[in-house]
């Protein structure tokens, strides 16, 4: 039996490879290479290059493999992108995703494991950490698609043998502690991303969008995890799911925030190195803060992070930006 991983050349699909592999699962991986990177795919795994809206050659390789169980990273995840491009968006993460879904279903894979986001809430509106029974009001089309492909699954896993888990991330950081991957895409916006790119000289400054929100420093709050216990999160969906466990949808964080102005301090101060920083204004589909409930993950998943620290995260991010610039791996 095996794993199909889509978008598994990419950063948190590169590291979910990695620990399947580690877990001793058989992985194959399904990526179109857009983003992702061959050499950041485990070589354990098989790597096939393909589009998962060509859905023929996604049930062939589903029977050829004997997949047993699905997790979905292939997408498109920037807001500001999905604003200026929402059909593009639309097409990637919802369409794709419905021909992903229904042929799992045609070819009998019973567990599917969806890489969702905390945008689906929009701007959480009431007492925070928000949890999985918050009003889901997307304030972008990234968080929209998503939200129809988590609806998708809902109506699928009810009118089918079935079952899922929609994994609703808030901010994903850092890199693989053993530097086997990280994220390598040039011109990614993560926050803790560009700003350790400004810190080794790979950005001549950063911005800050929006510095008169209601918050303690005036700037963005955001729940920032480890992309190595998101991953975890991961396994222990596909644990549940293989037990027998009922559909869900559960929130990954660690439920506190940072403020941006707080992070870009903690790179400052990790890497020892100084970098500009300009005050822009806000951006459209930008929320002002966003924390995570996870109570449903750690009882249910019985996940149990490891790396709840903002400065290990920024430590690994720094590991893997210096080396990349030794490998000049990222393009």
């Amino acid at each position: 039996m095996t794993v199909l991983v889509s978008g598994g050349a990419g950063y948190i699909g590169s590291h979910m490879v990695w620990a399947l592999i580690d877990a001793g699962e058989q992985v194959v991986v399904v990526d179109r290479l857009s983003t992702g990177f061959e050499w950041a795919v485990a070589p354990e795994a098989k790597l096939i290059r393909a589009d998962i809206a060509d859905t023929q050659t996604i049930a062939e390789i589903i029977k050829a493999h004997d997949i047993e169980a699905i997790v979905h990273f292939a997408g498109s995840i920037s807001v500001p992108e999905s604003i200026t491009d929402p059909l593009g968006y639309y097409q990637n993460n919802t369409v794709n995703s419905l021909g992903l879904i229904r042929t799992a279903i045609a070819t009998g894979v019973r567990n599917f494991v969806f890489s969702s986001t905390a945008a689906v809430y929009g701007d959480p509106e009431g007492d925070q950490p928000v949890t999985e029974t918050a009003l889901t009001l997307p304030q972008s089309p990234y968080g929209a698609s998503k939200l129809m492909t988590e609806t998708m699954l809902a109506d699928a896993a009810a009118a089918h043998d079935f079952r899922y888990a929609a994994l609703r991330y808030f901010n994903v950081s850092g890199a693989d502690p053993k530097g086997r991957t990280g994220q390598s895409t040039r011109g990614a916006a993560n926050l803790i991303k560009v700003a350790t790119e400004a810190a080794m000289g790979k950005r001549d400054r950063i911005e800050v969008f929006g510095t008169d929100y209601p918050t303690r420093d005036g700037t963005c709050v955001r729940d920032f995890i480890h992309v190595t216990d998101l991953v975890a999160a991961h396994l222990d969906a596909l644990t549940y799911l293989r037990a027998g466990g009922e559909s869900l949808i559960a929130n990954c964080g660690y439920g506190r925030g940072y403020t941006v102005r707080e992070v870009l301090d903690a790179v400052r101060r990790i890497s020892g190195r100084d970098f500009e920083i300009c005050l822009g204004g806000r951006r459209d589909g930008d929320i002002v803060s966003s924390v995570a409930d996870s109570t449903r993950a750690r009882t249910v998943l019985e996940w149990s992070p490891r790396h709840d620290d903002i400065d290990e995260i920024v430590a690994s991010a720094l590991a893997w930006e210096s080396a990349l610039l030794r490998s000049n791996q990222q393009t």
